[in-house]
């Protein structure tokens, strides 16, 4: 343990720092992979690795490395389309020059306080000597707050659990400086907003400058390429962004189900091997709920991570109790059925349509 930039604390503190790669599709979402982030402090203190057996070929690599050795192990192994982070990831501009390389297409966070050049703004007036004059320097903060109310563009995502999933941005191709003031490559600037009410819930435990807000909004902002290794990319579409950027709370509705289905936050572990034995065996667990939910959706297209709980602890019971497998499966229907009732009140009081799928079941 250390001193670090811990995520589910929103601050620095005294703690073991964990790098996860998720995936997200269409169908569902899950994590893949980890990497226990090892602090360089910890990485030069023999006496320390011994006590915490950490392995001798073990070295010290920042978390973006660590991303990369993730994304190189699983990026042919499962269909991908973007690769996604907050503003730890995406202010690093070696982090993004190393995903054009690699012909990934990104959608990253920065942070609020990021220098840039919007390039479809009108330039300044040529004088008539010397070079042309380009557009001026700003922050992503600045410039947004110089955008037209028009500017924006509503897209409805999906539907979701508590209504449909909205969301407001807007697009520009921009110059950001790298380090040193050098100038980096041109990208796409995306800038979204929600109303307060929806922008701390979305927020997370991100870094403080992540975003910012005014009287009614509260405004995030990423970068996505316009060109990979040696080729130019088409502008993405605004519903392709919104698609790409949505689902990050995906990500965060993993780890909780991980933490509440399979306690994969509950260990007082001090070594390396029990850090990792304890997160492949919740990662395992998740795995295999999260499979039994899609098989039972078979028949019941309601069944959730905890119905799939229930109905286990059920069958287990069955071998010391006489319960029949007729009596189990009328017990786990009526449930469902309170289920059913219970969402499509939630729906009516909301005076909104329930999703897609579910209208389909009701009709």
């Amino acid at each position: 343990m250390d001193r670090q930039w811990c995520g589910r604390l929103g601050k620095v503190d005294n703690c073991q720092v964990g790098v996860f790669m998720g995936y997200v599709s269409h169908h569902d979402h899950v994590l893949l992979d980890f990497r226990l982030s090892l602090p360089e402090e910890w990485a030069r203190d023999e006496q320390r690795r011994q006590e915490c057996h950490v392995p001798p070929e073990v070295c010290s690599h920042t978390r973006q490395a660590q991303c990369l050795e993730m994304l190189d192990a699983w990026g042919d192994q499962v269909p991908h389309g973007w690769v996604t982070g907050d503003d730890a990831l995406g202010r690093h501009t070696q982090f993004r020059h190393q995903l054009r390389e690699r012909g990934e297409r990104y959608v990253l966070g920065v942070p609020c306080t990021t220098t840039m050049r919007d390039l479809q703004a009108p330039l300044p007036a040529y004088p008539g000597r010397g070079r042309r004059p380009k557009a001026p320097w700003h922050s992503v903060t600045q410039w947004r707050q110089c955008l037209d109310a028009e500017a924006w563009t509503h897209l409805t995502v999906r539907d979701g659990e508590k209504g449909p999933v909205a969301i407001e941005m807007v697009t520009r191709r921009v110059q950001t400086r790298l380090e040193r003031k050098r100038t980096g490559p041109h990208e796409w600037l995306v800038v979204t907003r929600h109303p307060l009410a929806d922008a701390g819930a979305l927020a997370g435990k991100s870094s403080p400058n992540a975003r910012d807000q005014d009287a009614h909004y509260g405004y995030r902002y990423y970068l996505t390429p316009t060109g990979m290794a040696k080729d130019d990319l088409e502008e993405p579409s605004l519903r392709e962004l919104a698609r790409v950027i949505t689902a990050g709370p995906c990500i965060e509705a993993s780890f909780q189900r991980g933490k509440s289905e399979a306690g994969m936050d509950e260990y007082q572990v001090r070594t390396w091997e029990g850090w990792h034995h304890h997160m492949v065996l919740a990662l395992i667990a998740v795995w295999f709920l999260v499979g039994e939910t899609h098989r039972g959706q078979q028949w019941t297209p309601a069944l959730t991570l905890p119905q799939v709980r229930y109905g286990l602890s059920v069958l287990l019971m069955e071998a010391f109790c006489t319960f029949s497998i007729a009596s189990i499966c009328r017990q786990v229907q009526r449930q469902l059925m309170r289920n059913e009732v219970a969402r499509l009140y939630h729906y009516h009081t909301r005076n909104c349509l329930p999703p897609r799928k579910l209208r389909r079941d009701i009709q």
